[in-house]
């Protein structure tokens, strides 16, 4: 087994490709994604950011290309609204949850294990909240609860959803801070966004409109010209800054 440390890339990826059936998600993806690094993939609507993400994560089965993944499994984390409001289930089970690959679905938590988990829930402010039910919580206490599952899974690359879209003020900042702490201590971050500014934050940018339309410093990629290649009439011109407009997400 290689030591990582001398590992400097936690993402590698060639001509990467995800279909649905015949429709193509994404293609023609070539990612190579530091150690301890953030990437943002941004992109219209439809754009297949959600489908590479899912490909990184190892849900989705490639169509074409090769990927490599450096260290243990990545955690993924999806957006709050695609979980099952109905689900009978606690705060600290939902983030317990992280633990079962693993320890098993019937395995006995360890001290280490639960030591992880009391780790996530206070680092997203939410050890409050662990006998209330998932249900129970609004959107910003979901989401964070989502993460603190993604950070409990122990995961050497950390793969977010759109994870700050829409939410209040407290939890958007709860959860970029967490980005923050993540990355400082060596792991790699990669998130899906709509948002610019988020977008600029990265140390990497994947502009995707199914097929990458640029790929590089937040600087060299988030130009006019290219956010008019990827959005086409997405987008509005609101004085000095360029505002993306997509019917279906919040900026």
């Amino acid at each position: 087994m290689p030591n990582l440390s001398s590992v400097t890339s936690a993402i590698t990826a060639k001509g990467l490709e995800v279909r649905y059936g015949d429709t193509v998600a994404v293609s023609g993806v070539d990612l190579e994604v530091a150690k301890g690094s953030l990437l943002s993939i941004i992109g219209p609507n439809g754009a297949g950011k959600s489908a590479l993400l899912n490909a990184l994560a190892g849900t989705l089965e490639l169509s074409a290309g090769e990927l490599t993944i450096e260290g243990n499994s990545p955690a993924l984390v999806l957006q709050a609204t695609e979980v099952d409001e109905a689900l009978p289930i606690t705060v600290r089970e939902v983030v317990s949850l992280a633990r079962y690959p693993a320890r098993g679905l019937f395995g006995r938590m360890r001290s280490k294990d639960r030591a992880l988990i009391d780790r996530s829930l206070e680092r997203l402010h939410i050890e409050h909240l662990a006998k209330r039910q998932f249900r129970e919580l609004s959107g910003g206490e979901r989401q964070r609860t989502l993460v603190a599952q993604g950070l409990a899974q122990g995961a050497d690359v950390l793969l977010l959803d759109e994870p700050i879209n829409g939410l209040d003020l407290v939890s958007r900042s709860v959860i970029t801070e967490v980005i923050k702490e993540e990355i400082m201590d060596g792991r790699t971050v990669v998130i899906t966004t709509h948002s610019l500014d988020d977008a600029r934050r990265a140390d990497q940018v994947l502009l995707l409109c199914t097929e990458p339309c640029c790929l590089g410093n937040p600087e060299d990629v988030l130009t006019e010209s290219h956010l008019q290649d990827a959005f086409g009439g997405q987008h509005l011109r609101v004085g000095q800054s360029l505002l993306l407009d997509d019917p279906h997400h919040v900026h």
